[in-house]
């Protein structure tokens, strides 16, 4: 009786731990892209993480966005100087906190704007191409030219991985993570948006009255809601009792402009044109609203404003031609939609959720005080709906703290002798493609660019090297201009 018990009692633990060990060995869902780039030898996405360098603190860091405009957070990393270099306490010591570092940059730019994919209901197809983006950061191979069949490029992978691109977080920085984890080789990778937020509750932590934040973002991040989402769980974890709104926009062209995409900004024309993408006159959300033409205080100088005249002698067939002008348009809708709400709180803050918006900063400032102090009818609308130590927060500073202190934690700070190091590289659409599938600018056209399906082996575009006929002039201007450290380092190569 005694044996028959111990057999049963050994019997029931070998089950329990069958089921322990089935319930642990549950498979992954991964999306196509992910098993490519982990385990396809024959797709051109494959990484081969079995040959990653066992220790990788003397790897670059990686930074990826859907254009130029994440050079703002590589920026914020290059000029973080937040902590001790040799404790690693926090504390500025008057040493670059990345100083020695290599970094290696990703403009997606031949398929951006990212905002634009999950509108388009291709979700699954933003998600593929920014597992590509980490595939090609932790991959050792980029193509010389958009013509060349094969890359023979060599570069070294990174030790971890900045998702610069607020879309990109939102929609697929788990996708990024699970892939990374699955590889097992300690690479880590952390995104924008949780470094936003922590930098907007961080300083409004003593608020007590009830208050606003605005999100100005893309198109695709807001519809995730990924900013609401996390400001709202960051609210519940911090126990703030403070009553927060959250006031989000959709930033209509605005990323496109300051990369100049032509269905946006096109600096040669003089008058409105078929294939424009931006903002028209209407009553939708997207639209230009007549009745708030003075409010908006647009540029109309050197072409930075397209129209006809009308019979009457008005303006008609407006459009946006300037990247100064979209900021005006979205930072105006996103404060209209605050007062059309009927909430009489304050905007304490208004989070930046595109790397690309940092670049009109100036515009930005200039547009909240033209609000502040508009009249119409004797009284100022606005007024009272903007606080006086209202702020604009970029999250690209926390984003920076966030590489040093994991990069620390991991011990895989690298501490060179030699200089700081950028390696930029920007996809092009691949030169196989056909006439069709092309602007006359060379760009991909928006039917084909957002008609493309996931789970294929075609090459659409290519990483290459930054050069100066793949980097629009203007573009550059501002990056010189706004972005020291980071045009320092990457103009020597164009």
């Amino acid at each position: 009786m005694k044996l028959r018990n111990t057999a049963l009692l050994l019997l029931c633990l070998a089950l329990a731990l069958t089921g322990c060990k089935r319930k642990a060995a549950a498979p992954v869902e991964n999306i196509p892209a992910i098993e490519k780039a982990l385990s396809d030898t024959q797709s051109p996405i494959f990484v081969g993480f079995d040959d990653y360098p066992e220790k990788l603190k003397g790897l670059p860091i990686g930074v990826f966005d859907s254009g130029t405009g994440g050079l703002t957070v590589l920026e914020k990393i290059l000029s973080l100087d937040n902590f001790d270099n040799i404790s690693g306490s926090e504390g500025a010591d008057g040493i670059l906190d990345f100083a020695g570092e290599h970094f290696i940059y990703l403009a997606d730019q031949a398929n951006m704007p990212y905002g634009v994919y999950d509108a388009c209901g291709k979700a699954d197809y933003l998600r593929e191409l920014v597992v590509k983006d980490a595939a090609f950061l932790t991959g050792t191979k980029y193509y010389e030219n958009a013509f060349q069949e094969t890359p023979t490029g060599v570069k070294p992978r990174v030790k971890i991985i900045v998702i610069a691109c607020n879309t990109a977080t939102a929609y697929a920085l788990k996708d990024v993570r699970s892939m990374l984890e699955q590889a097992g080789k300690g690479v880590k990778v952390i995104g924008v948006i949780n470094a936003g937020v922590n930098a907007v509750l961080d300083q409004l932590k003593d608020e007590t009255a009830p208050y606003a934040i605005g999100v100005l973002a893309t198109q695709g991040t807001i519809a995730s809601g990924a900013y609401e989402r996390t400001i709202k769980e960051s609210v519940a974890e911090r126990g703030i009792k403070t009553p927060v709104t959250v006031v989000n926009q959709s930033g209509y062209g605005f990323a496109e402009s300051v990369d100049s995409e032509p269905d946006y900004v096109n600096v040669y024309l003089t008058a409105p044109r078929e294939s424009y993408r931006g903002p028209k006159t209407g009553t939708e959300d997207a639209d230009l609203k007549e009745d708030l033409m003075a409010v908006y205080n647009f540029d109309y100088s050197d072409n930075r404003m397209l129209f006809n005249i009308g019979p009457d002698g008005r303006k008609t067939d407006i459009q946006l031609n300037n990247a100064i002008n979209y900021a005006r348009f979205n930072l105006v809708s996103l404060v209209e939609r605050h007062r059309a709400s009927g909430s009489n709180v304050p905007l304490k803050a208004v989070i930046l959720g595109c790397t690309h918006y940092p670049f009109l900063i100036e515009t930005l400032n200039q547009t909240i005080e033209e609000l502040r102090n508009f009249t119409k009818d004797g009284s100022k609308p606005y007024a009272n709906l903007i606080a006086d130590d209202f702020t604009f927060i970029d999250p690209a500073v926390y984003t920076a703290i966030e590489c040093y202190t994991t990069l620390h934690k991991d011990g895989n700070l690298a501490y060179n002798i030699e200089p700081m190091k950028v390696n930029g590289y920007i996809s092009v659409p691949s030169g196989s493609l056909t006439p069709d599938k092309l602007t006359e600018d060379g760009n991909l056209t928006y039917e084909f660019k957002y008609g493309r399906e996931p789970g294929t082996n075609d090459i659409t575009t290519k990483q290459v090297p930054f050069s100066k006929s793949n980097i629009d002039e203007t573009n550059l201007q501002r990056i010189e201009k706004l972005l020291p450290y980071s045009y320092s380092l990457i103009a020597p190569a164009l």
